[in-house]
């Protein structure tokens, strides 16, 4: 698992950017990778790192 902290996310429209704690990379994700509920830019998460349509992209973010 790696962690990083919410650098935005948009409820409403089900998606946002996550900033890697180890490397400092912006990684996309989607609502339907989100576990917890809520989340807010400089929120602690953790996530995996999965391959998506156009790239890398969150699964499994879990609020720490």
């Amino acid at each position: 698992m790696r962690t990083g902290k919410i650098k935005f996310y948009i409820e409403s429209k089900g998606y946002g950017f996550i900033t890697d704690d180890e490397t400092g990379k912006d990684i996309f994700v989607h609502a339907t990778g989100v576990k917890a509920e809520n989340l807010r830019e400089g929120d602690s998460v953790s996530y995996v790192e999965e391959e998506g349509k156009k790239g890398k992209v969150a699964a499994q973010v879990a609020a720490l």
